[in-house]
């Protein structure tokens, strides 16, 4: 899936959109991928000379990852799902300029628009993050 599909079922646009390209898209799993680039405009500030993601962007990129699996499904059509709890978060290598944030999403459950993922971010094969997200979905308002 390439960014403009993934645009018609997220809600996110620059700068928070952190999904560039779906290459695995399964009922219940993805895997997704983040091109980290030195124009991301957080790199300005986080930190000037040592330009590192921050983890809470990390986060948002497995979480917009696991949004995709929901999102491409017409039952929750006019739907996006909000984070409610996020656990077990490990940071375990820091992504910097240049490297390509690969996302492995699996959807552990549903019960009614309550969810669950678990999710593991890596660079070159090396583990960066990991973390299992709980959220709910709720209607889209537009103004």
């Amino acid at each position: 899936m390439k960014i403009q599909e993934i645009m018609s079922y997220l809600p996110h646009r620059y700068p928070m959109l952190m999904v560039d390209r779906i290459e695995e898209l399964e009922e219940s799993s993805c895997v997704a991928i983040k091109n980290v680039t030195i124009n991301e405009p957080f790199f300005v500030g986080h930190y000037p000379g040592f330009p590192i993601m921050p983890g809470v962007l990390i986060i948002e990129a497995m979480a917009q990852a696991g949004a995709v699996i929901l999102l491409c499904d017409k039952k929750y059509e006019g739907l996006v799902p909000i984070i409610g709890n996020v656990d077990e978060v490990k940071f375990r290598r820091q992504v910097v300029p240049g490297d390509q944030l690969r996302t492995h999403v699996s959807l552990l459950w549903m019960r009614g628009a309550i969810g669950r993922i678990k999710c593991e971010a890596t660079v070159e094969g090396d583990i960066a993050a990991t973390m299992e997200l709980t959220f709910k979905l709720v209607p889209i308002v537009k103004e």
